[in-house]
């Protein structure tokens, strides 16, 4: 799987953020995160109402004399009394005849009565009525939390999802984000409501060529591609005359000119079998390009026509099984994935990059025992990659972890920094030591593995992205974060990770226009269905809260941040 921290890292919960929950001192960083919402990640310890009767209680028997309200109460303890029986239908009744004879200046007892009728609907499953009900004790008392709640259940019943995620949220923040079956709830919410986003706007998506880094990177993760490193050959010479097919995308690629790629590939690949010389290698580059600028579809059909050939070099044939599962894993099909590095173990055996990129996903998978041998393998089979070997290093470090064993984690440490020894030159090498000293709370020796890295690799945005979440870690350093972000943007105006990091700090500083902004570029730049899924569920979640909080004079916990 072709991935690195450059681009994939997504260090902050999926929407707590975003509604601004949490601190910054902590904020996690994961340099493994690629898929969104896999665990519900909420540290509110839920302290709930009652099950089923919300504001349902016993009534006091009525004077000789009763006023309008005190029969209204009377009606409204004999529902209570139904209800708790059971009979529903007869609660109802009377809620019914508390409602008629309930004087309207009693604003609150009757909205009261309404959110009890909606909790006997509740239990005829008659979602409509709820709603119209809970509603109802809404607009006489807009904070009415036990209503808000019960009406958000009932929406997400009918899959209202837009409507739902308002009640939850204002919920949640009412509350002071303690409910944590609303908080659950709001998780539940944002996904359907980002998938569905996601897949709307996957139809009108603009193809975006991504940043040369971001290609770069792409590329740099691959040991053993064939037609990677026959693009990185100067000694060759080009041809005579016109360059045409491969060639010229060979030279486009060299001069960093990606837009030439596809049209010269499919150039080569169009002309007759006699005249062509680079046809799977063509499949291949274009492939890759189409991957980079999230056609899938168009990928997985040329890299299945380079498997499917088995006239072409095992070699290229291998490397184009590895790029296809990449592509099984971000669109979600994790068997066709896991079974594409299988064939690729069978046909090339002793390529080193299919144990590699198998190893990013097992450790995905949460598989560490399975992506610790596979990280081994291809340490052992190409002891010289960098990459292969740090991110071996991270997994054992994982590992380490999970087994609480002080001694392996202390011996980790030191192999990462003999790792940096043995490749000095290797950015990656110093981010992911930068990320797991973060973890480890070594804040001042992380701030120099990045500022070296950046002096290794001074164009790579998101280290600056990285950066600025160590200050925040570290220092509680908001604006210092936020002016390596702004750097990152300015430096690389396609680094989707700067735009949406950025806006998850804007939300907790109480900027939920700026942040949602920077959630739409970051939208405009993803690449796959799951990754604008993760980023509109943010953007939702700001969104909504800039709603409930206009509409409710209410700020969040950390509103004036």
């Amino acid at each position: 799987m072709a991935s690195s921290s450059s681009s994939s890292s997504t260090p902050f919960p999926k929407w707590q953020i975003a509604v601004g929950v949490g601190a910054a001192s902590a904020i996690g960083l994961s340099y493994w995160y690629l898929k969104s919402g896999r665990s519900p990640l909420f540290n509110s310890i839920f302290r709930g109402t009652s099950q089923e009767t919300n504001d349902i209680q016993s009534g006091t028997k009525s004077e000789a004399d009763e006023t309008p309200f005190e029969r209204a109460q009377k009606f409204k303890a004999e529902g209570n009394a139904l209800f708790k029986n059971g009979k529903y239908d007869e609660a109802i009744q009377s809620y019914n005849k508390a409602i008629a004879i309930c004087p309207p200046e009693q604003a609150n007892d009757l909205s009261t009565f309404f959110q009890n009728r909606a909790a006997a609907y509740e239990q005829l499953k008659k979602w409509s009525a709820v709603i119209t009900d809970c509603s109802k004790a809404i607009e006489l008392n807009p904070k009415y939390e036990k209503a808000l709640y019960r009406r958000a259940k009932a929406r997400e019943i009918i899959k209202d999802w837009e409507n739902c995620l308002d009640d939850v949220t204002c919920v949640c923040l009412l509350q002071n984000f303690q409910n944590q079956s609303a908080l659950l709830m709001a998780d539940r919410v944002l996904k359907e409501l980002g998938k569905a986003h996601a897949q709307e706007a996957m139809k009108t998506r603009k193809i975006i060529m991504p940043s040369k880094n971001f290609i770069k990177t792409y590329f740099s993760s691959f040991s053993e591609d064939p037609v990677g490193q026959m693009l990185l050959e100067v000694g060759q010479p080009l041809g005579q005359g016109e360059l045409k097919g491969f060639l010229k995308a060979k030279l486009a690629f060299a001069t960093e000119k990606y837009e030439e790629i596809v049209p010269s590939c499919t150039e080569e690949i169009n002309s007759s079998e006699s005249d062509s010389a680079y046809i799977a290698e063509s499949l291949s580059l274009r492939a890759s390009f189409y991957f980079l600028c999230g056609q899938f579809a168009e990928a997985v059909e040329d890299l299945t026509t380079i498997i499917e050939n088995e006239d072409y070099d095992y070699k290229i044939r291998v490397n184009a099984l590895i790029k296809r599962a990449s592509i099984y894993m971000q669109t979600e099909k994790l068997e066709e994935c896991l079974n594409d590095y299988e064939t690729a173990v069978e046909l090339g055996p002793n390529i080193s990059d299919v144990f590699h990129h198998r190893g990013q996903v097992k450790l995905l998978m949460d598989k560490t025992d399975e992506a610790r041998e596979d990280f081994q393998k291809a340490v052992t089979l190409n002891p010289n990659f960098p990459i292969a070997y740090v991110q071996k290093l991270y997994s054992d470090y994982r590992y380490a972890l999970q087994k609480q064993d002080v001694g392996l984690l202390m011996e980790n440490m030191d192999n990462f920094r003999k790792a940096i020894d043995k490749f000095p030159d290797c950015s990656e090498s110093y981010v992911l030591f930068a990320q797991v000293l973060t973890e480890r709370q070594n804040f001042e020796e992380a701030n120099d593995m990045y500022e070296k890295a950046l002096k290794l690799n001074p164009d790579n945005a998101s280290i600056f992205v990285h950066n600025g979440l160590l200050l925040l870690q570290w220092k509680n350093d908001i604006e210092g974060s936020v002016r390596l972000m702004r750097k990152a943007i300015d430096l690389d105006k396609k680094c989707e990770f700067a735009y949406e990091t950025l806006g998850t700090v804007e939300v907790q500083r109480g900027n939920l226009i700026l942040a949602i902004e920077l959630f739409n570029k970051a939208i405009e730049l993803a690449r796959s269905e799951m990754e604008m899924t993760h980023l509109f569920s943010l953007r939702d979640a700001a969104t909504s809260q800039l709603k409930v909080t206009t509409s409710l004079g209410i700020t969040t916990p950390l509103g004036g941040m």
